[in-house]
């Protein structure tokens, strides 16, 4: 189980890292991993949804669904391993993570290692809040939604809401490649969460996913095998201060990324 602190006593860790504890795997979810994984992740689902819809699934009750997630996939037998957490602890105002987008299970784990520690919100697609399974709980999160249809429209829209929530000290993760991937090219790392640091004078802290436990699916991209054999591992990187155009941040958060990547053989 992940350790306490003062602020989200079930879901947070304490310190800057925390790695999984092993620990013996029930046959069913042994031998079938995605079954076992989405039934729980349904049920998960349905029951924030329900409170959702009673307007009690605040950020209390998102912290500790997301944090399920994670408990989830350690039941599997899969290993989670988390570093940098000293710098989103040490942050002085709200900022922009930018990470690489591997899969599903950042956007699902994710608030249960940041939103204990500090406000946040995603950037995400406009259909998750049109998708039946979760647009109650996705709207009660105030997102910044863009359609992936107008370019220049969505840029508009990140740039004026997210302004809005780092000035109100609400931070906002952004995934600046066009499509979620195994694999990182830099090129394809867009300057979107840059330039709304840039906008709204706040730092930004790099992230590196390595997150293919959960597969993207054939049919349903979101619902993918699940391979506990694969380590989950989140790096957040120290703040960096924008300069200028950020043209330097923007490099040194790709290297930061690609570096961790390499490490862990995923590059």
């Amino acid at each position: 189980m992940i350790p306490s602190n003062d602020k989200r006593p079930a879901a947070t860790v304490t310190g800057d890292s925390y790695h999984s504890n092993p620990s013996s795997v029930a046959w069913a979810s042994r031998t079938f991993p995605s079954l076992t994984f989405y039934h729980r992740f349904l049920a998960n689902v349905l029951r924030s949804s329900s409170q959702a819809r009673r307007g009690s699934y605040d950020d209390d009750a998102w912290a500790e669904s997301s944090f399920q997630v994670l408990k989830d996939l350690e039941s599997l037998g899969a290993s989670v391993q988390i570093e940098g957490l000293d710098h989103v602890r040490g942050l002085e105002s709200a900022c922009v993570f930018v990470g690489n987008h591997m899969s599903t299970l950042e956007t699902m784990v994710l608030p249960a290692i940041i939103q204990p520690i500090r406000d946040v919100t995603f950037v995400v697609k406009q259909s998750l809040l049109d998708y039946p399974l979760f647009k109650h709980i996705v709207g009660t999160r105030d997102p910044i939604a863009v359609t992936r249809q107008n370019a220049r429209q969505d840029l508009k829209t990140v740039l004026t809401e997210g302004t809005q929530k780092l000035n109100q000290g609400i931070c906002v993760v952004v995934f600046p490649q066009t499509t979620r991937s195994e694999v990182f090219h830099p090129k394809d790392f867009k300057t979107i969460g840059i330039k709304l640091a840039v906008k709204a004078g706040v730092p930004i802290v790099p992230v590196a996913l390595q997150t293919n436990a959960w597969g993207n699916g054939n049919w349903i991209k979101d619902f993918g095998k699940i391979d506990p054999s694969k380590q989950v591992r989140f790096a957040f990187g120290a703040p960096l201060a924008v300069t200028g155009r950020g043209t330097d941040q923007h490099q040194a958060a790709i290297d930061y990324i690609g570096s961790k990547l390499e490490e862990w053989g995923s590059a």
